[in-house]
């Protein structure tokens, strides 16, 4: 039995979480940290409930949870982590907008074969459209990234987008000029620049998680698009991550690393 400590569990993913370990097997909540929210109850989905507290210290020594899964927000997270790694938690960040560099330092410091599993996006569909996309740069370097996000994300471009970023850069011989920058009429009108591709977002109520990678060729396009229109998406790869991670030490960035892919 894995048992399992959600911080930012009475927010939107945190309560999917919940829900979606009471459901499956081999693992179990022992503890829900929010402390805006605590004594509050979050409900497993089953009719039952588990009352949120205050503090990670607190909640780590009572409970001694094997996996702690956080999805907080980047003022957070941070100390979450330092908090669990150093007390040799495993950990599963869907929390972005924290640096690679950030990150390595945190596990640097824990007990040897914790690890610290990270995933700009954990639904399955997201993870293959990146490796699509990567593929797609060897024959068409032209590239641009649109994210589409809610009006409550609070950090831009999304961490998905700066990986795929990052993944069409590594596949391209050369990076390719962004035409209409010199020209622009109104500042950021062809978006912001990571690793040379030009990166779009968008944030507004009604939407969840989506993204579009429009590659352009001579005559042609190409459009590889994944939309989460459900929070429920991203369950599988949370799931899959507390199974692997307790397998796994230091830093692992990306659900492709349990996928195969």
């Amino acid at each position: 039995m894995i048992d399992v400590l959600v911080t930012g569990a009475a927010g939107r993913m945190g309560t999917e979480v919940i829900r979606a370990v009471t459901d499956a097997d081999g693992m179990r909540i022992v503890a829900a940290v929010d402390p805006p929210h605590a004594g509050e109850p979050v409900f497993d989905g089953t009719g039952g409930a588990i009352a949120c507290v205050a503090d990670l210290d607190s909640a780590i020594a009572d409970t001694s949870p094997d996996v702690l899964v956080d999805f907080t927000d980047p003022s957070a997270v941070e100390a979450n982590l330092l908090i669990a790694l150093r007390a040799g938690v495993d950990c599963v960040v869907g929390t972005t907008g924290i640096s690679e560099d950030t990150l390595g330092k945190l596990v640097a410091d824990a007990p040897e074969g914790t690890a610290l599993f990270v995933a700009p996006n954990f639904a399955i569909g997201a993870v293959l459209m990146m490796r699509f996309a990567e593929q797609a740069a060897r024959f068409m370097p032209h590239a641009e990234i649109v994210e589409m996000h809610h009006d409550r994300k609070v950090d831009s471009p999304s961490g998905t987008a700066l990986r795929t970023a990052g993944l069409i850069a590594s596949a391209r011989h050369r990076i390719t000029e962004s035409p209409g920058r010199e020209t622009q009429l109104a500042r950021g009108a062809r978006g912001a620049t990571v690793d040379g591709v030009s990166v779009h977002s968008v944030r507004l109520p009604g939407l969840v998680a989506h993204q579009e990678v429009i590659f352009g060729g001579q005559g042609q396009t190409l459009t590889i698009r994944h939309d989460s229109s459900d929070r429920t998406s991203f369950m599988p790869g949370v799931l899959l991550a507390i199974r692997e991670v307790g397998h796994l030490s230091g830093l692992i960035l990306g659900l492709e690393n349990l996928m195969g892919v």
